[in-house]
Order: structure tokens, then C-alpha cells, then sequence
């Protein structure tokens, strides 16, 4: 296989993932509304378009990067996520801050390790954006997690961010493995073996502890459901979500979203790793409802 037929292969599965993401984010961000949660109970569609956040764009500027420079270089990152920034796609205030200074010349390595009085943020930022990578290096899920900790440092610093980024692409790429889809017990314990020691590593344990409970609600009141948008209230039941059904993408969408929480990147996160695997597409209808992708990016991925 050549060079270039490779990189047409990783590019090929990051789009898939970042179609997964996106119809997951502005889906998700849907039942925000308050007269869309009853909706939401019968697993009804709301009226289209449906547009997506922060999480779909900053998912972008990833995958422009990686087809660009074929893996994570932190300065080209950086510069995307500012240039590239839209205020009201809904990106929390530090973060908005962060990256209007960026525009402005100021140098993120300072910036973000500035954030929240030098302890950097914890917050599923960088998580939300990273399942394509991890789709990209499905053949090697180390790199995969060594290339979204690199990713992670350019906007959150936290330790248990860092390790939320490296759980979700340790994810996608054991889900798009061309030795085929996982169990779901078989996921989830090859994340745990690539996530370093953090309560991001300890939700994910309890996650797969409960694999077998069938009552959504009951294990997001264990394993959090974003509310506190932070990594390790976020991601364990992301991947719990996503590792019971890699090959449902409708299932996936609706036990994700139903608990309610941070649903847009929550459903995000579960759309970017269950579209991975190549049973996991979203449904066609679906995606003719969801906001096109940014035109900067299908220029590069023509």
C-alpha cells in the first residue's frame, strides 16, 4: 500500500467519524430547547436544519491539521481553532477569551496554561473535538493517544482533560480496528489500558462495570452526564454509551441524549466514536438534516 493510499485511508475514517460528531453534536444541541424535550422522550426528530456548535467546529480544525501535516502539530492547531473561531457557536467564556487572544498574537502555550489560575481547564473541550483522530490512527491506538495528548495541550492543560482527549480517541480507534468492531467489555478495557491513572481512568472503570445495566439514567447518575462540562463528568459515560451499541448509531443517539446533561457533546463524543466503526454511520435522513460541513474543510478533503 502506498503512502498516499494510506493517508487516503486515515483521512477516509476521519470524515467518517466527523460526520458521526456532527450530527451528534447538532442534534444534540437540539433538546436545549425546551419545547423539544418532550421530543426527546419519544425519540421523535425535531424540524431541520439542525445546526452544530463548537464541538463540530474545533472537531474540523483537527481534521484539516491531520490532512495537512498527517499528524498533530500544536502551532498549525492552535492558529485553526483561532482563525476559525465563531463566538456564537456556543464555546465557553475562557475559551472564547483564549482564542480571540491567539488571533490577536498572543501565544497559547501561555494562554492556556494560564487558564483557571494556572491549573489549566478540566473541562470536555478538548475531548468533544478528537474521535476523528482517533478514527485516523485506527491502526495504531497508541499513537492515537499520544497525538490527542499533544492536541489536548493546545487549549486544556488539566490532567483530567488530557486524559478525557486520549480516552475518546483511544475509543474510535480500537472502534474503526479493521479486525472489526469490538464487544463492548473488549472497548472499553483496551481504553482503560491506554488512559493514564486519573478519575477520567476510574469513571471508565465503573463504565465498564455496569456494560450490563440497561437503565441509562441510573449509570449517568454514576458516571455524570456532563452537567459540570468537565472531562471526568463527561467522557466514562460518552464511551458507556457508545460501547454497547458501535453498530446502532440510532441507539446510540437516543440513550446518550435522553439523560440530558451536556447533551450536545455528550452525543458528540458517542457520535464521533460509534460512526468510527463503519456499521456506525448515521442515518442518511439524518445527515441531510444536519448543518454541511464548513466549506474550508471539504476543500481540503476533496
Amino acid at each position: 500500500m502506498t503512502a498516499d493510499s494510506i493517508l487516503d485511508r486515515r483521512l477516509g475514517r476521519a470524515l467518517a467519524s466527523l460526520r458521526g460528531l456532527s450530527v451528534g453534536d447538532a442534534l444534540g444541541s437540539q433538546f436545549f430547547v425546551p419545547s423539544h424535550h418532550a421530543l426527546l422522550k419519544r425519540r421523535a426528530l425535531p424540524s431541520g436544519p439542525w445546526q452544530w456548535t463548537d464541538d463540530t467546529e474545533m472537531a474540523c480544525s483537527v481534521v484539516a491539521v491531520l490532512a495537512d501535516h498527517s499528524r498533530i502539530d500544536q502551532d498549525a492547531l492552535a492558529r485553526s481553532f483561532a482563525h476559525h473561531h465563531d463566538f456564537d457557536r456556543g464555546y465557553g467564556p475562557a475559551v472564547n477569551r483564549m482564542l480571540r487572544l491567539i488571533r490577536e498574537g498572543g501565544d497559547w502555550r501561555d494562554l492556556a496554561a494560564g487558564l483557571f489560575n494556572g491549573q489549566g481547564s478540566w473541562g470536555n473541550g478538548a475531548a468533544m473535538r478528537i474521535a476523528p483522530l482517533g478514527a485516523w490512527y485506527a491502526d495504531d491506538p497508541e499513537q492515537a493517544t499520544h497525538q490527542a495528548e499533544i492536541s489536548a495541550y493546545t487549549t486544556h492543560q488539566h490532567r483530567e482533560a488530557v486524559a478525557g482527549c486520549m480516552a475518546v480517541a483511544a475509543a474510535a480507534a480500537l472502534a474503526a480496528s479493521e479486525d472489526g468492531v469490538p464487544a463492548p467489555g473488549e472497548l472499553l478495557d483496551g481504553v482503560i489500558a491506554l488512559v493514564p491513572r486519573s478519575a477520567v481512568g476510574q469513571g471508565l472503570r465503573r463504565a465498564r462495570d455496569m456494560l450490563d445495566y440497561a437503565d441509562a439514567g441510573t449509570v449517568a447518575a454514576v458516571l455524570g452526564r456532563g452537567r459540570r462540562t468537565s472531562a471526568h463528568d463527561t467522557v466514562p459515560f460518552a464511551l458507556w454509551s457508545a460501547a454497547r451499541a458501535l453498530g446502532d448509531f440510532e441507539e446510540t443517539f437516543w440513550t446518550t441524549a435522553q439523560v440530558g446533561g451536556d447533551v450536545d457533546t455528550t452525543c458528540a463524543i458517542a457520535g464521533g466514536v460509534v460512526a468510527a466503526a463503519g456499521a456506525g454511520a448515521p442515518p442518511a435522513l439524518w445527515l441531510e438534516q444536519t448543518e454541511a460541513l464548513p466549506g474550508w474543510l471539504r476543500a481540503r478533503a476533496a
